[in-house]
């Protein structure tokens, strides 16, 4: 465990940073709130289920849908992470989680097209700052070498989303359909959108906004946290101006770039896979809803032993271009065998949960590489950046992906559009972290 030696040997004993105190109180309740947000953006690919039974709305409608929702959070990631260094994460997430909840819920009166893609942009806008928000937070409690464990805790929250979202999504919808003459999918709304509003709250009252702001850290605990974040960034001073200067030199890299087009890839096929793994399993025969979600959160559940276990093996030996590699392959492997399984249902949930192990895997470990790529005095914006411009993936993927799998009339074409999407992420991101700039800029590469 990191140590600080105070400049007083003499007089004090070196303090050891609590970094298991910290992950108590900063990752559990953070990795909560990101599984509802994770909730209300997904359950839409299980609601649509049961939606086109009561709304005259086609395939094309639930992908343009679910993909608008990235359009919202394009435009105001960035301005919601440079808000939160001002004001503090308490008040961005109880700002973010109360309003998403709002709208979260209001999905449940949608009945036309034109009301649907309204809250759906809504729902982007006000999520917008989350993701890049926790992360930016986190570079605050944890030095680079303890970062991956630290986002892969928090970002299993997106397989066990997909855990509870089926399960949870499926007995709503069949269970209380039809209660206070309301449909099943507009109680899926409803429940699933109530409890954002409510972790605002809490994240305000529980979380510290910095370290030195944290009641339950000693003040020489503070210190040497403190110390250890200041040395790691002094360490990477060299390799940017400080304040805005770096925030300009950053915007004017092509290698920034370079990965926001990488994470667009392979960010948009695996929330296209994620919208259409209901439908998918819907066709191999599963016709109760409940049954499609119940074994729906079968492969989250292999993706989330995965990322955790990936995830520490990558700081473990502080590695991060081979994980990712690893990971890329997981995820086209399990795709591939999907086609082969030919609707055999065993064999194409099997498929799924390879696949499903390397794509949640890629997401921290990318990230984990763009927060040790860019300048830690330019991280507000930069991570904002990246996150941003890569929604553009999201945003397009489903409704290309359907317009492919309606043009051939089988989802076979669809799955090996994924598959290129993965590979060739995979080759850019090992390309772009190889580049004379990136080696200079990331830490693991001088230590």
């Amino acid at each position: 465990m990191p140590t600080v030696q105070p400049e007083n040997v003499g007089a004090t004993r070196a303090v050891k940073v609590p970094f298991p105190k910290i992950d108590r109180h900063v990752l559990p309740l953070l990795t909560i709130c990101y599984v509802i947000a994770f909730l209300d953006r997904i359950n839409i690919g299980f609601a649509q289920l049961q939606m086109k039974q009561s709304l005259p709305f086609g395939d094309t409608v639930y992908a343009t849908g679910a993909g608008i929702f990235f359009v919202g959070y394009l435009l105001f990631e960035v301005p919601s992470n440079l808000m939160l260094e001002r004001i503090g994460a308490r008040r961005t997430l109880l700002r973010i989680m109360v309003c998403w909840g709002c709208v979260a819920c209001a999905m449940m009166f949608v009945r036309t097209p034109a009301q649907f893609y309204v809250l759906r942009f809504l729902l982007g806008v006000f999520e917008a700052g989350f993701f890049p928000g926790v992360i930016l937070y986190l570079t605050q409690w944890y030095p680079g070498a303890r970062r991956a464990r630290a986002i892969s805790i928090f970002m299993i929250a997106t397989p066990l989303a997909g855990v509870i979202a089926g399960p949870l999504s499926g007995w709503i919808m069949k269970f209380m359909d039809g209660a206070l003459d309301l449909h099943g999918w507009q109680w899926l709304f409803l429940v699933q959108g109530m409890p954002a509003p409510i972790l605002g709250i809490v994240a305000y009252f529980l979380l510290a906004d910095r370290p030195e702001h944290a009641k339950w850290l000693s003040d020489p605990e503070k210190r040497a946290l403190l110390d250890l974040l200041r040395r790691e960034t002094a360490d990477r001073a060299d390799t940017a101006a400080a304040g805005h200067g770096a925030l300009r030199a950053l915007v004017r890299d092509p290698g920034v770039y370079t990965l926001s087009f990488a994470y667009a890839l392979f960010v948009g096929a695996s929330y296209a896979i994620g919208f259409w793994m209901p439908t998918l399993i819907n066709s191999w025969g599963v016709g109760d809803v409940f049954a499609v979600g119940v074994l729906a959160a079968l492969p989250a559940l292999a993706g989330a032993v995965g990322m955790v276990l990936i995830g520490r093996s990558s700081d473990r030996r502080q590695e991060r271009r081979g994980h990712f590699l690893l990971a890329i392959g997981f995820a086209s492997l399990g795709l591939l065998l999907t086609l082969f399984a030919e609707g055999l249902l065993v064999w194409s949930l099997a498929s799924l949960a390879i696949c499903s192990i390397g794509k949640s895997s890629m997401t921290p470990l990318f990230f984990t590489m763009v927060s040790e790529y860019v300048p830690k005095q330019a991280a507000a914006g930069g991570i904002a950046l990246i996150s941003s411009l890569g929604n553009v993936g999201p945003a397009i993927m489903p409704s290309i992906t359907a317009w492919i799998v309606a043009a051939a009339d089988s989802p076979v074409p669809g799955l090996l559009f994924l598959v290129t999407l993965y590979l060739v992420a995979g080759a850019i991101v090992l390309r772009a972290t190889r580049s004379t700039a990136a080696a200079a800029a990331m830490p693991s590469s001088r230590s």
